[in-house]
């Protein structure tokens, strides 16, 4: 499936959000799917009895918000059906008896079933509409209709459904009878899904919700009724579930032999702090040749996806927001995708920066990508691009996963490697997180995509290094190096960030290199280093978090420079990008000295103070 394509009206649509579409290469029993179906469908929906006592005491202030809780509703009871399996209707007696691949459900009925969607439906009329009076009808009518037609106890489903065999080996067990059949009964199609509109975007979810819902059951619902097994006849139409694909077959076939391995058991360790401190490195001093920055340019993605495109494509497991809501929880107004591939986009980067350093592919001694998104292994990225450069030979390419201290790791290798080869080093920052992301909403509110290319190349006998200082640090307690993970077979091998982790790891190393940098000596007129830092260009992680933790550490939010609202957070690549922004956007119009502080995944970080010239920076749109 795409991660996210244009529709005809122009506006992004992320399909994944739709179409509930679990990886079950990566499920390894019951205990784990169980809880991403509890975790994607049944924390957020409420029962019937639910909706009624949530409208009983005032809680729906309008149409949209019951509407909303019974389409989730609707998401629940059909959760194995979205995720596993295909529906056929098939004539009874077509129905294969013993295959083992084929599945039908024993239901369970629903009691009051009648009364209890009576009384949803009258709560719904009596409401007053959110935006639009007439679009909320509408939507409602094809989502209560899916609601209304449900005979069974939905809570009541195994997570695996019985054979046609098991179903009928007791005559009592109770399934769907569809009445009649027609197979021309209307379904929408992929395209009418992705190219629904409307006015509202909260509302163009719920259309799409409700347009998803309708395809679940292609048959006139007033027919559909529960019967005994044994009182089928040949003629009558019944529900028969195909699986998906192979590895949702794969998986059944696993769990029900008992063949699925245990989990593995690790007991806790308690991390234990360095025997000393690690020295920050003081480039003038600890190194002969001393580096400068020759160029810096990027890849800006040419997708824009905005907070109110985030409200159009709401996924059945997100919770009510905004578009200000995520703006005031992120310091994020849009973030930028790219429709190329994450080849293209370092590609791009990085024949920019070769261009501004006017070096050829007979100077460049070493290529380094920082990335932590990387969609090839072999060959790794950095050879690919000295291959695409036109680069016989490099002393070193190589990848390097950093996630968002990338920069500071990459410009330390760089500076190391000078050393030896005495020849311009190509620093490529370069993450994709569009095709990473699926319906995950902390990693979808987030991540951006972007790439950032630097030229390091030595600097004239005698002169001053642009790169002043460096730091890097790893690891930590296991909860913040585990805070964020890609691919996460708990969440469909998608990008997952669990967000207290990440402030946790994020204000114990901020307050860490700010007490270093404070720490060491001035260089101009200072009495700290820190005095002498003409601008803060953190890790664009969270404009809102990083402002608070900076603010707790004794940094002011006026010295800090962000272009998180407008790209989002491009990991490695967000520092050079907020850079090369700075100077576009007229914030550095002269030669300034910036203090560089990254961290992320793998509880990694580190920092650069660095000197940057606007001359040097190719400026892109």
């Amino acid at each position: 499936m795409q991660p996210f394509e244009t529709n005809r009206h122009g506006r992004i649509v992320f399909p994944s959000n739709f179409f509930p579409d679990i990886d079950f290469s990566t499920v390894t029993d019951v205990e784990q799917l169980d809880s991403v179906i509890r975790r994607d469908f049944d924390t957020k929906a409420p029962t019937a009895s639910e909706i009624l006592a949530r409208h009983t005491r005032g809680d729906y202030r309008n149409k949209v918000e019951l509407l909303r809780d019974v389409a989730l509703n609707a998401y629940w009871a059909n959760r194995f059906a979205l995720t596993m399996f295909d529906k056929r209707p098939t004539r009874w007696a077509d129905v294969p008896r013993t295959r083992d691949d084929l599945y039908m459900p024993v239901l369970t009925p629903w009691p009051d079933q009648e009364s209890k969607v009576a009384e949803v439906e009258a709560a719904f009329r009596q409401l007053p509409a959110g935006w639009d009076d007439a679009a909320e009808d509408c939507i409602f009518e094809t989502v209560f209709d899916v609601f209304a037609a449900r005979k069974h106890v939905a809570g009541a489903l195994p997570t695996v459904k019985p054979t046609v065999a098991q179903l009928t080996a007791d005559p009592k067990n109770m399934t769907l009878r569809l009445g009649s059949y027609d197979p021309n009964f209307r379904v929408y199609s992929y395209d009418e899904i992705l190219d629904c509109h409307e006015d509202v975007p909260a509302l163009e979810a719920l259309r799409r919700w409700s347009m998803v819902l309708h395809n679940q059951q292609p048959w006139d619902r007033k027919q559909v009724e529960l019967v005994e097994v044994g009182q089928l006849r040949d003629d009558d139409y019944v529900v028969v579930f195909h699986p998906r694909d192979r590895h949702v077959q794969r998986f059944i076939s696993r769990v029900t032999s008992g063949r699925t391995a245990p989990a593995p058991q690790r007991a806790a360790v308690e991390p234990v702090p360095p025997a000393t401190p690690y020295p920050t490195i003081d480039v003038r001093r600890d190194f002969a040749v001393q580096p400068r920055i020759e160029a810096l340019a990027v890849a800006h993605g040419d997708v824009v996806c905005t907070n109110e495109d985030l409200i159009r494509n709401s996924a059945y497991n997100w919770s009510a927001m905004t578009a200000d809501e995520v703006t005031a929880k992120t310091g994020i107004e849009q973030r930028r995708y790219t429709s190329g591939s994450f080849s293209e986009l370092a590609l791009q980067a990085a024949r920019a920066a070769v261009e501004k350093a006017q070096v050829g592919p007979a100077d460049i001694g070493a290529v380094l990508v920082c990335t932590c998104t990387s969609d090839r292994l072999i060959p790794s990225l950095a050879t690919y691009l000295s291959g695409e450069l036109g680069i016989a030979q490099t002393h070193a390419s190589f990848d390097l996963v950093a996630a968002c201290a990338g920069l500071p790791y990459g410009l330390a290798e760089a500076t190391r490697i000078l050393q030896q080869i005495r020849r311009p080093v190509l620093v490529v920052c370069v993450e994709k997180f569009s095709d990473k992301i699926g319906s995950v909403r902390p990693s979808r509110m987030i991540f951006g995509d972007g790439a950032a290319a630097l030229v390091v190349g030595v600097a004239p006998e005698g002169a001053e290094p642009d790169i002043e200082y460096l730091q890097t640090y790893a690891s930590g307690p296991t909860s913040e190096v585990n805070s964020i993970i890609w691919p996460n077979p708990d969440f469909d091998n998608a990008i997952t960030v669990y967000g207290p982790e990440v402030k946790s790891l994020a204000g114990r190393y901020l307050a860490q290199m700010l007490d270093e940098v404070r720490a060491l000596p001035g260089l101009d007129k200072g009495e700290s280093l820190l005095d002498d830092i003409d601008l803060v260009v953190p890790h664009q992680a969270n404009k809102t978090m990083i402002i608070d933790l900076a603010a707790k550490a004794g940094l002011a939010a006026d010295r800090l420079y962000f272009n998180i609202e407008k790209v989002g957070n491009a990991s490695s690549a967000s520092i050079p990008l907020a850079i090369h922004d700075a100077v576009r956007d007229g914030v550095i119009t002269e030669p300034v000295r910036i203090f560089a502080p990254g961290f992320g995944a793998g509880a990694v970080a580190g920092y650069s103070v660095m000197r940057i010239d606007p001359s040097v920076v190719a400026i892109s749109q």
